[in-house]
C-alpha cells in the first residue's frame, strides 16, 4: 500500500533548508519595523512596569529640580521679593529689565575675579585631587589580606562624614597661626607661619582639605570597578610573564578607564562648582580677592546684598557654561572610544 507524499494542507509543508517559525516569532516580527527597532508605543508596553516604578522618582526630580528652573526669569527682572508674600506674584509684578543684569555682570571686575579663582581652583583640584582616589584604590586592591584592606578603606572613608566646619577646625589647629606647625617652628628658632590666611596658597589648602575629606568616598567607585575584573585576566597575564606593574598597566587600568572617563566628564561639568560651604567658611580669612568663587559671588550678591536679579543672572551664566562643558567633555570621551555620560 503506497502512501502519498503530498501533505494534507499547505501549513504542514516544510520547505527544505528552512526552519519553521513559531507563532510567537511571527507576532514579534510583525511588531518590529524593517529596521529592527521597536516603536515607542511597543517599548512602553513592554517596559510599562519599570516606567511605573520610576514615576515617583521622576515626579520628585520634576518638582524640585526642573520646576525651579522657571525661576530663572528673575535674571531678566529687577526682582523684589517683598512685593508680595507669594513668590510667584512677586515675579509677575517685578519690572522687566531685559539684559541689563547681564550687562552689569560683564562690566563687573568682581565677577571676572570670581571666574578666575574658580578656574584656578578647578585645575589645581583636577591635577592634585582627581588622581588620588584612583591611586588609593589601586593600593588598597593590591593588599592581599582582606582584614587589612577593610581597615584601610574604613579609615580613609571616615572623614567623609565630617562636616566642613569640623574639617576646617582641624586644619586650623594644625596649620593656623597658633597651630601645631607654627609652634613647632617657633620652638626650633624659626618664624611661625599661618597657612590658613595666606591667599597665595589658598587653592592648595582647599585641595588638601578636599583630599582628606572626600578621597575615601571616591575610592568606593573605583574599588567597585576593580571588583568586576575577572581574575582569569590576571592569571593569564602572569602566565605570559607579566609582573605586578605590567598587570596593573595592561589589566587594571583598562578596566578602570570607562569609570575614569565618566567621572572626568562629570568633574569637568562641575568645574564651576568647587565647594560652596568649604570656601564660604574661609572666604573672610583670605579676602574676596583669593576666596571669591562663582558660588560665593552669587550668594553674596543675592542673599547678602539682596540683588536677586543680578545674582540670578550670574547663576544662569554658570549653568549654561556648565552644560556646554559637559557636552564638550562627553564629545571628547566619545572620540576616545568611551561611552561618557550618554551614548552617541
Amino acid at each position: 500500500m503506497s502512501h502519498s507524499t503530498v501533505p494534507r494542507s499547505g501549513t504542514e509543508a516544510a520547505t527544505p533548508g528552512r526552519t519553521p517559525v513559531a507563532s510567537g516569532d511571527v507576532a514579534g516580527s510583525r511588531e518590529k519595523p524593517p529596521g529592527g527597532r521597536l516603536s515607542l508605543r511597543h517599548r512602553f508596553r513592554r517596559d510599562r512596569v519599570l516606567v511605573l516604578m520610576t514615576l515617583p522618582a521622576l515626579l520628585l526630580v520634576l518638582v524640585f529640580n526642573y520646576l525651579p528652573i522657571l525661576g530663572n526669569v528673575v535674571a531678566f527682572q529687577e526682582y523684589d521679593p517683598y512685593l508680595s508674600d507669594n513668590g510667584v506674584v512677586s515675579i509677575l509684578n517685578s519690572p522687566f529689565v531685559g539684559l541689563e543684569n547681564f550687562r552689569r555682570i560683564v562690566e563687573d571686575p568682581a565677577f571676572w575675579n570670581a571666574v578666575e579663582n574658580t578656574l584656578v581652583l578647578f585645575f589645581v583640584q583636577l591635577v592634585l585631587f582627581f588622581p588620588i582616589p584612583i591611586l588609593l584604590a589601586l593600593l588598597i586592591n593590591s593588599v592581599v589580606r582582606p582584614r587589612v584592606r577593610a581597615v584601610a578603606q574604613a579609615v580613609l572613608y571616615l572623614p567623609h562624614f565630617f562636616s566642613w566646619v569640623l574639617v576646617i577646625a582641624v586644619f586650623q589647629q594644625m596649620f593656623g597661626g597658633a597651630g601645631m606647625l607654627s609652634q613647632l617652628l617657633r620652638r626650633n628658632g624659626y618664624d611661625g607661619i599661618d597657612i590658613m590666611t595666606n591667599p597665595d596658597t589658598f587653592a592648595f589648602l582647599l585641595t588638601a582639605q578636599s583630599v582628606w575629606k572626600d578621597a575615601g568616598w571616591g575610592i568606593i567607585v573605583f574599588l567597585a570597578a576593580l571588583a568586576s575584573v575577572s581574575q582569569d585576566h590576571y592569571e593569564a597575564a602572569a602566565m605570559d610573564g607579566a609582573g605586578r606593574w605590567r598587570r596593573m598597566w595592561h589589566v587594571t587600568l583598562p578596566a578602570l578607564r570607562p569609570v575614569i572617563a565618566l567621572l572626568l566628564v562629570l568633574r569637568v561639568g562641575d568645574a564651576l562648582t568647587v565647594g560652596f560651604e568649604q570656601i564660604l567658611l574661609q572666604r573672610d580669612a583670605v579676602g574676596p580677592g583669593a576666596g571669591e568663587v562663582l558660588d560665593t559671588f552669587v550668594w553674596w550678591n543675592g542673599v547678602r546684598n539682596q540683588d536677586f536679579g543680578y545674582a540670578a543672572a550670574a547663576g544662569l551664566i554658570k549653568g549654561v557654561v556648565s552644560i556646554g562643558l559637559v557636552l564638550a567633555a562627553n564629545k571628547v570621551a566619545h572620540l576616545m572610544g568611551e561611552q561618557g555620560v550618554y551614548k552617541k
